[in-house]
């Protein structure tokens, strides 16, 4: 008889990869992970050399869940023989290419993550998922109780720039990409006379700052442009920080989905804003260049892309761009462009085997339960990383990883394998419920530990 694994985890990036390695040392509950990637390489177009996280590195793969964990980000340090020189930094925020590695030593470590198995087909019998996969041994059909999807987000093209990206795959375009191939086709873009970034958040900035440092040696003009009223700094008070919290989580799930939907339209500054210091750097090294003349380079904003084309005898896109405050409508031509517009979530194909065991609200989005299900039966398939709608801006944050996965392995084993937190912060999201005995700040709310985690929670 085939082994039943109790569940199967699709793709193996941080989130996943932090689930194996908080279920690795977890007698009686066995899983499998399934990448189609052939190891572990965690935004590779977007590993500048000076990058950081925007997290501290206790946000790793199980400290927050687990500070025993031998998989933790100290451990890879001290074997790996640079924690003291990580002390000596003084600075809690890893380097992108070091967490990268750090990922890499984890997942190198945890037999039941399987790189270079694509899963095909998905198909639902009496209790248990049959998983037609496509592995190094070939073909096979695994099987699982449970499924956990964390098959991560892609590239995001806006529909104006749709046109050019095709003609440009084609060949018959000139140089277009998103921010995930930017070192692969640096070298492309700096051949250009001209280069436009499109986008507003962190990976924007890297790049420019990066193009801009070089552009004195390369000649180019470089462009900024993005449909937001500013370049806004990421938002990174440690109140605002408590709202990466099982309390605000629980909070924002309570509520309706249209206002969830407009807080997600809202909050992107809580999530996807540019590191302060970054900002300083780009408008220093500006003025460092302004004092031999004028800067080849233009920073647009309230500038919404509203159509694209390519001009083969110019050589050039032109870009349409509506101003949002003004409401005129202008053009910039460009030799290059690069998409720095972020990542979304698309739901894998695979998953149409199984259409039916799958919970979906109004727009046909998942509907997740606070424990993270989205099944049409409670802890049976779990989502990570696809609940921004329901879960709120807290979802791609690194630090709430080790929760989620707490949740979640919490459904699966039947049992609080690590004790999960719900009373982390010291401000209320809601009315209070009574307000004639309010618990008071730094008060006590039983162990401070879900014994719930939000379970049975409808979406």
């Amino acid at each position: 008889m085939s082994r039943i694994y109790d569940f199967a985890a699709v793709g193996a990036g941080p989130f996943n990869l932090g689930l194996a390695a908080l279920t690795e040392p977890v007698e009686g509950v066995n899983g499998i992970f399934l990448e189609r990637r052939e190891s572990f390489d965690w935004h590779p177009g977007m590993m500048l050399e000076p990058a950081h996280l925007q997290v501290p590195f206790m946000a790793d793969l199980v400290t927050l869940a687990d500070p025993t964990s031998p998989y933790s980000f100290l451990n890879f340090l001290k074997q790996t023989g640079r924690l003291y020189r990580f002390y000596i930094r003084e600075n809690f925020y890893p380097l992108r290419a070091e967490y990268n590695q750090y990922c890499q030593w984890v997942a190198g470590q945890l037999p039941a993550v399987r790189f270079g198995t694509a899963v095909l087909d998905l198909a639902y019998d009496d209790g248990v998922y049959r998983l037609s996969v496509s592995g190094p041994e070939g073909p096979e059909v695994l099987l699982a109780r449970r499924l956990v999807l964390g098959t991560g987000t892609s590239p995001y093209v806006p529909e104006a720039a749709a046109g050019i990206v095709a003609e440009a795959a084609a060949g018959g375009g000139g140089v277009v990409l998103h921010n995930a191939d930017y070192l692969a086709r640096k070298a492309e873009l700096q051949q250009q006379g001209s280069i436009t970034i499109l986008g507003s958040g962190q990976s924007a900035a890297e790049i420019y700052c990066e193009l801009l440092q070089e552009s004195d040696a390369h000649g180019y003009q470089l462009n900024w442009v993005t449909r937001s009223g500013r370049f806004f700094p990421l938002e990174y008070t440690k109140l605002t920080l408590e709202m990466t919290s099982p309390e605000y989580v629980d909070y924002f799930h309570g509520l309706p989905q249209h206002q969830r939907d407009h807080l997600n339209k809202t909050q992107k500054n809580l999530y996807k804003g540019i590191n302060s210091d970054l900002i300083d750097t780009i408008y220093d090294l500006l003025y460092t260049k302004s004092i031999s003349g004028m800067v080849d380079t233009r920073l647009l904003t309230h500038s919404t892309l509203t159509a694209a084309h390519w001009d083969p005898a110019a050589g050039t896109h032109t870009l349409q761009l509506q101003h949002g405050e003004q409401g005129t409508s202008y053009t910039l031509d460009t030799e290059a462009v690069v998409l720095a517009t972020g990542y979304g979530y698309q739901e894998p194909g695979f998953l149409a085997g199984i259409h039916d065991r799958i919970a979906r609200d109004a727009a046909g989005r998942f509907a997740v339960d606070r424990n993270y299900s989205t099944g049409v039966e409670p802890g049976e398939i779990f989502v990570q990383n696809a609940e921004l709608h329901t879960h709120g801006f807290a979802t791609p944050d690194l630090g709430m990883g080790a929760y989620r996965n707490s949740c979640i392995l919490r459904e699966i084993a039947g049992r609080e394998v690590y004790p999960v937190e719900r009373s982390i912060a010291f401000q209320q999201f809601g009315a209070p419920v009574d307000i004639a005995a309010p618990m008071g700040i730094g008060a006590p709310s039983d162990s401070g530990v879900s014994r719930e985690c939000g379970k049975g929670v409808p979406a």
